[in-house]
């Protein structure tokens, strides 16, 4: 296969090939539930470790589905690590027609995140940091004057902070899959913010952050602090991609009230 050269480009072409193969699987697999689910995170991970191992050979590599790499597996001292999850929202993907999963490729170097692409295969959209995305009335203000403003939440747990922050700015839930597809909704203008605390590790933030960042939303931890990455433990909880106007009301209801 012919691989772009540039890093932003051959992200998205990363993402895009993976989300190929996944489509391929979900069609004519055969498969159902949990079978689908694992045979979608094998394709996608051995589709993408083929590729990076042929194009940069050179690079580091941190996988979700690749146990190796959670540990320090010369990543921790290599100058470019590649941070990437196969197949976001493995319970959607197992749903057709779903469309609310995605693939997460970002690399990382000399400290952050320099590219990183997103692709939604069922939508047929890649968002990646080469063509950032162009989100509607931004650096403006509100762009929906009167409107509520739209928070993006789990479509199956929601958090109840999350819960008591959208009444607290009289905002309305978005139930949504995947992490990825979450943060995506708010450069589709979907969602005006996304918020989450627990449960998440590097390659569930580290695509869409690079994406949302490049497009001039906000990024950042619960406490506002920077999301840093290639750490020892990927363990990266929290999570929040909004609108640059809401971050102050949504960063400091955190600061205020918790996460509990």
């Amino acid at each position: 296969m012919t691989a772009p050269t540039d890093d932003h480009e051959f992200a998205a072409w990363l993402a895009e090939q993976a989300g190929a193969r996944l489509l391929e699987v979900r069609a004519t697999s055969g498969l159902e539930g949990r079978e689908l689910k694992d045979a979608g995170d094998a394709a996608a991970q051995a589709l993408l470790a083929e590729l990076l191992g042929i194009h940069r050979p050179h690079d580091a590599v941190l996988s979700e589905e690749s146990a190796e790499t959670h540990g320090d597996s010369g990543r921790l001292t290599a100058s470019r690590v590649w941070i990437i999850d196969p197949l976001d929202g493995t319970r959607e993907f197992s749903e057709p027609p779903r469309d609310d999963w995605a693939v997460h490729v970002a690399l990382w170097s000399a400290g952050s995140l320099v590219a990183g692409a997103v692709a939604q295969p069922a939508l047929g959209e890649t968002f990646h940091t080469g063509r950032p995305p162009v989100v509607p009335g931004l650096g403006a203000g509100s762009h929906r004057a009167g409107l509520p403003p739209r928070i993006a939440v789990s479509r199956s747990r929601p958090p109840a902070f999350v819960t008591a922050l959208a009444d607290s700015l009289g905002a309305e839930l978005v139930p949504m899959g995947s992490a990825g597809v979450k943060m995506m909704s708010v450069v589709r203008d979907v969602a005006d913010g996304y918020v989450h605390a627990g449960g998440q590790y590097e390659w569930d933030s580290a695509a869409p952050v690079a994406v949302a960042a490049a497009a001039g939303l906000h990024t950042s931890r619960v406490d506002g602090s920077a999301l840093v990455y290639n750490r020892a433990d990927p363990y990266l909880p929290d999570v929040v991609v909004c609108r640059p106007e809401l971050a102050g009301p949504i960063l400091e209801f955190i600061e205020r009230h918790g996460i509990e």
